[in-house]
């Protein structure tokens, strides 16, 4: 991957804005208007905006505010729900703590886990089950908790619907992805990006370019920018500008596990280069972990075979982390 920050700016035409209201309709004709469109997204580059969501503008302003009032914590404050003191990636996570690009220097963000909240007793923390257990909670932060666990509620219901959509998208029944859908592994993840330094050392940016490693990515963005999309076909990365009133939505590795890669996972990265704070709250819809994640069958074209064998999501997860990680 080129170290050039440069990007373009194209039309919504190439990442569109879905309006995905009609999901809740009653209306079958409605639903299939809406996976028409997801269709066409995600055979492209897997990436689109999603209006009419349905997620009242007070808890993203909210969120928003949250985030921004934990950033702004000292460091001894953020040190005291640091990722370091869970055995469930939950917390906070440091400036360039992580390096998502190999070859890259590592990220210039810095971020904060949330995760569903499952109680030491919970039979599933008790077996160390992946990413399951308790989250950590700043101080003195009264509405942090009751905020992030409501967004979190509400993120929750939007990825179920749109899985439902993507159901309909692959011409299988509208509950085909149900069981996966419930009991999610999930991860609500806060981000504070600085300004892009002048003197930034040769491909230094915010988050390196990668794809996600799950199902659906929904990320909130304040009004700043800074997300690229690297287009496949002219080699090119583009702008991903924040459209208000609208989530970014994309596809991970594991939906394009499933579909055969005719689904797509593109590679995306951030560049803050506007002199300002940025700010976004990706949300990651990874699935029930048990649910097994096999080839679907109208995925493959005559004469075709699966490229991946049949795993769990939480084997998928675990041959992502491998891959990544590995010395």
């Amino acid at each position: 991957m080129s170290y050039t920050l440069d990007a373009t700016r194209v039309s919504e035409a190439i990442l569109p804005v879905i309006a995905v209201d009609g999901l809740s309709s009653a209306k079958l004709a409605d639903r299939q208007r809406v996976a028409a469109a997801l269709r066409n997204a995600c055979l492209d580059k897997g990436f689109f905006y999603v209006s009419n969501h349905g997620i009242p503008a007070g808890l993203i302003e909210a969120v928003f505010a949250e985030a921004r009032r934990f950033f702004d914590l000292s460091g001894e404050a953020k040190s005291a729900v640091d990722k370091s003191r869970s055995f469930c990636n939950r917390g906070y996570e440091p400036l360039r703590a992580q390096t998502l690009e190999a070859g890259a220097p590592p990220d210039l963000k810095e971020s904060f886990y949330i995760g569903p909240e499952l109680w030491l007793d919970d039979p599933r923390v008790a077996a160390r089950r992946f990413n399951r257990g308790p989250n950590l909670w700043p101080h003195d932060m009264p509405g942090f908790r009751p905020t992030m666990q409501a967004y979190f509620a509400a993120m929750l219901d939007l990825g179920e619907r749109l899985m439902r959509g993507l159901a309909l998208s692959l011409d299988l029944p509208e509950d085909h992805f149900g069981a996966f859908s419930r009991d999610p592994l999930a991860t609500l993840r806060l981000l504070h990006y600085p300004p892009q330094p002048a003197d930034a050392s040769p491909g230094e940016k915010g988050a390196g370019a990668h794809t996600d490693f799950g199902g659906l990515t929904l990320l909130l963005q304040d009004s700043v920018g800074g997300l690229q999309v690297h287009d496949a076909a002219s080699g090119q990365w583009i702008h991903a500008d924040p459209v208000p009133g609208t989530f970014v939505v994309n596809l991970g590795d594991m939906i394009a596990r499933w579909t055969n890669d005719r689904y797509r996972s593109t590679v995306h990265r951030v560049v803050n280069a506007s002199g300002g704070e940025r700010y976004s709250v990706p949300f990651f819809f990874v699935g029930n972990p048990d649910h097994e994640v096999a080839c679907l069958a109208n995925c493959l074209g005559p004469g075709a075979s699966p490229k991946y064998p049949p795993t769990t999501v939480e084997g998928h997860l675990q041959e992502m982390y491998r891959r990544t990680y590995a010395a």
